[in-house]
């Protein structure tokens, strides 16, 4: 069978899944059996996968599935317990004394805050606490998980404290050949890998910086009462303003100090310098910008646990620093588990594995307390306790977290396990390789030199396919590296271009968005979600590809291995 027919059957299960989604608006909980079923049937028919590996594959996601679930379950889980302690009124009065605004706040929960939350965890914590924080101070649940899944970009390739560059891209290439290419060059892995990270870094600070706007401008053309591009274009210099007070520290950081803190610092930079100017109005527009009153929202658009506001007061005197305290704590135990060796060896030290999943050499682990779900959950029972809470209260709570990660589990069930299928189909009897590889094979060998343009979107298939930055390194950064080798460019260019595309990509994740959505109760309208996302990721692709493009052929870039 011929390349281009690998890559059509490939290709499939991703088509048939954007057909069912995004063009017939099927939910997510109909369409995904279906996919699954057409991935496995591909996998079985034309790959020559045997049954083992597809059901070590299903069992490996299905156990994957039990983790993101329990990330879901406490970033829930705190959301409710905060509204039954009373601190969610708090908080939302809180936004309101910085900025009424709807536009400036979402700058600051989702692009700010968020990307401190990313950088601290990553996996996808980010829209899971972001995008609750946003329902509960009155936007609606499509707006919020629409903003919760354009974060997922720009801090992403240095989430949780670098793992997809030390771990991702650490893992995917054959360190040890290019160590020793790049020894017998008079340089090093360390030089070598920093290369990357500073490319990586200065990258996403060119295409991030537009993100905010980008943002803003989808909220008021889709969620706005006037349906209106022009009033989000209106807060275009805060806009920019708040993409560089992230962006410019977080690319020095990624230059001068490696790839663990940059969207850690950025935030922490950004965060406080948008807040001082947004309480001194520094560029923002005279006009306030809201929703349309609540009674005028679609019924896709609201929440099956919609809050009611006006009928919730706090049921103590509660400082705003007291509210906000429990998602602090959130945020400094994430930082503390992933920075210090110790604790981290510590909450790591629960852990439960299946390794060598029906002898086809798959492994699972989990560690519950290491997992930002574990960490959201010892925070409920502090705030429990510093917000004075009764018993039933946070019963209550726990019983209204289950009942939406259970609605999410079914979706997910299906669609981690396909991911897995795809992943995993590179063990076979046809001796192709694995349905991601056949496809960006394909795209390589169809449009040779000006392949640094479209380095940037295979990233994205990977992570769109993975839901993971990390994952789509691991899965296709050998494969960039090889081409670029092939085309003799540079090499460490190239693996930049696949990370940051593969941080792109994240924002049109499916079980992301089901993620991200089951955490503020909206299902079924993934397909809605998505609609909407895969504009900001064209933009982030056809941009990165052009910096491709600029960089090897315009700017002559080099790296140590080029000869």
């Amino acid at each position: 069978m011929g390349l281009g027919l690998q890559a059509f059957f490939a290709a499939l299960p991703i088509i048939f899944a954007g057909i069912l989604l995004v063009g017939l608006r099927v939910s997510a909980k109909k369409a995904m059996p279906l996919v699954y079923i057409a991935t496995t049937a591909i996998a079985f028919i034309v790959w020559e996968v045997s049954f083992s590996r597809v059901l070590a594959s299903t069992i490996e996601g299905i156990l994957i599935t039990i983790s993101v679930l329990w990330i879901i379950f406490g970033a829930i889980l705190l959301l409710n317990t905060l509204k039954h302690s009373g601190a969610i009124v708090v908080i939302r009065e809180g936004f309101n004394n910085i900025s009424p605004d709807r536009r400036i706040q979402v700058i600051i929960i989702a692009w700010l805050f968020g990307s401190f939350i990313e950088g601290a965890s990553g996996f996808g914590t980010p829209a899971a606490i972001a995008a609750p924080l946003l329902v509960a101070i009155g936007f609606p649940a499509m707006a919020a998980v629409m903003a919760g899944m354009m974060i997922q970009s720009t801090p992403v390739s240095f989430g949780a404290v670098g793992t997809p560059i030390l771990i991702g891209v650490n893992k995917g290439l054959d360190t040890q050949t290019i160590s020793a290419q790049l020894e017998a060059a008079g340089s090093s892995w360390d030089v070598y890998l920093q290369i990357i990270t500073s490319q990586v870094a200065i990258t996403h600070a060119i295409a991030g910086t537009m993100i905010p706007l980008f943002m803003i401008v989808m909220l008021t053309r889709f969620f706005g009462e006037n349906r209106s591009w022009t009033e989000g274009l209106s807060i275009l210099p805060f806009a920019i303003f708040a993409g560089l007070a992230f962006t410019i520290p977080y690319a020095l950081t990624g230059v001068f100090l490696g790839a663990e803190f940059p969207s850690l610092i950025g935030a922490l930079v950004g965060l406080p310098i948008v807040i001082f100017a947004a309480k001194k109005g520094f560029l923002v527009p005279k006009k306030i910008w809201d929703f349309a009153p609540r009674e005028k929202w679609p019924v896709i658009w609201v929440s099956k646990f919609e809050m009611k506001f006006d009928a919730m007061t706090s049921k103590i005197p509660m400082s705003l620093s007291k509210a906000w305290l429990p998602y602090i704590l959130v945020a400094v135990i994430l930082v503390i588990t992933r920075v210090s060796p110790e604790v981290k060896a510590f909450v790591s030290s629960l852990s439960f594995s299946y390794k060598n999943i029906l002898g086809e050499g798959l492994n699972f682990s989990m560690s519950p307390l290491y997992l930002p779900g574990g960490i959201l959950v010892v925070v409920v029972l502090i705030t429990y306790f510093i917000h004075k809470m009764e018993f039933k209260e946070l019963k209550e709570a726990v019983s209204e977290s289950s009942k939406v990660m259970l609605g999410a589990g079914f979706v997910l069930v299906f669609t981690i396990p396909l991911v897995r299928v795809l992943i995993n189909s590179g063990v076979n009897e046809s001796g192709f390789d694995s349905m991601p590889i056949a496809m960006a094979n394909f795209v390589a060998h169809s449009v040779g030199d000006v392949y640094p343009f479209f380095a940037p979107m295979i990233g994205a298939l990977g992570a769109f396919i993975a839901g993971s930055n990390t994952v789509s390194n691991m899965m296709l950064v050998q494969f960039q590296f090889g081409v670029a080798d092939a085309l003799g460019i540079s090499t460490a260019f190239m693996v930049a271009l696949q990370a940051v595309g593969a941080a792109a990509g994240n924002m049109i994740a499916i079980h992301n968005v089901v993620a991200a959505s089951a955490t503020v109760g909206l299902l079924d309208q993934e397909g809605e979600t998505l609609r909407k996302t895969i504009i900001p990721t064209i933009y982030y692709c056809i941009i990165v590809g052009i910096i491709g493009v600029v960089g090897i052929y315009g700017l002559g870039l080099i790296d140590p291995l080029m000869k």
